[in-house]
């Protein structure tokens, strides 16, 4: 096992330097601070959590991994974080990815250099085996993500949202509403190897259930925003052969749809419905206001937050699935 000395040695600096280094003092230049966690990272090296909390040196601060803040359900979601995390004696400090490989390893990074205790990632760029590499540093815990769409084979400890029912239980209300022709956003490629394939699995099954397939040209990649939303709203004023209902994936993009339906003259749900995802405020607000899946963000966030607190006390946490089951909440635009 690496000491301080071999770290101190392989960095070609004093101990003292090392020391101040891996308790983020003052007073060390940028290039000592990197020679120092290159031969940290180099050695394996793991500076005792024991003696770092003798020395009131735990952080008590989670970092908090998010694709991008302006999306209403991670504004929720890390609203919920926060107020559990405080309850708890916790702070936590908030990363916003961009959906960026090399943004989310820097923020891991904050696990080795000591500056956060453990990190909830909320999204994640990389692989399965490039994230769980950190977690020597420090306890990592997906919150409503998986790896590739995988519910089984993922070692990194999770809470999470049934994503697969809930675009299901979604679709499925489509159809036993008359529904037949069904669109379908993503904010992933709509392949079997990238995110959001949890949710395009629930889509198909309930139109397989119903003998019916899914038409290629009805589905749209890479939806995220308002103005995704607007621009399908376009979309659909221009296709000669049309649906009648969209599965917009978020309440944002539902919102976008029928704030330019109704500029368009597009008449919601007469001409199409649409069926939204995550049960935001916005979906009360619009005209017709948005039938969509609720998640309860809450009680995500607590069970979260008690993971992994317990994680960090090293005590066991049983998860309350029960709670954490998703519905169909009925308004007027499907």
């Amino acid at each position: 096992m690496s000491t301080i000395s071999d770290v101190a040695k392989l960095a070609g600096l004093s101990v003292s330097t090392v020391s101040r280094v891996i308790n983020n003092q003052k007073y060390v230049t940028e290039e000592k601070r990197e020679a120092v966690l290159k031969a940290m990272k180099a050695l394996n090296y793991q500076p005792s959590v024991a003696a770092r909390q003798l020395r009131g040196q735990q952080t008590n601060i989670i970092g908090v991994i998010v694709p991008r803040i302006t999306n209403p359900f991670f504004s929720y979601l890390v609203d919920e974080l926060q107020k559990q995390a405080y309850k708890q004696g916790f702070q936590i400090m908030i990363f916003q990815s961009d959906e960026d490989k090399k943004k989310e390893l820097s923020f891991l990074n904050l696990m080795l250099q000591k500056q956060v205790d453990g990190i909830i990632m909320c999204a994640v760029e990389n692989e399965e085996k490039k994230v769980s590499s950190y977690m020597k540093y420090g306890p990592i815990v997906l919150c409503n993500i998986f790896f590739n769409g995988k519910f089984e084979e993922n070692k990194i400890p999770r809470i999470s949202l049934n994503q697969e029912h809930g675009a299901y239980i979604g679709t499925k209300y489509l159809l036993e509403k008359g529904y037949r022709k069904l669109a379908y956003c993503t904010g992933g490629t709509f392949d079997e190897h990238v995110k959001g394939i949890e949710r395009d699995r629930g889509f198909t099954k309930a139109l397989n259930e119903y003998g019916l397939k899914i038409n290629k040209d009805w589905v749209y990649v890479n939806q995220h925003t308002i103005n995704d939303g607007k621009q399908l709203a376009h979309e659909f004023q221009k296709l000669s052969d049309k649906p009648d209902a969209i599965f917009t994936g978020s309440d944002e993009i539902a919102a976008g749809f029928i704030a330019e339906a109704n500029r368009l003259g597009i008449k919601v749900p007469n001409d199409i419905a649409v069926l939204g995802f995550d049960n935001q405020v916005t979906a009360e607000l619009t005209v017709p206001s948005i039938t969509t899946v609720s998640q309860p963000i809450d009680e995500l966030g607590k069970q979260t937050i008690n993971l992994i607190t317990h994680i960090l006390a090293n005590k066991e946490f049983q998860i309350d699935e029960e709670i954490l089951k998703m519905n169909v909440v009925i308004r007027e635009s499907a």
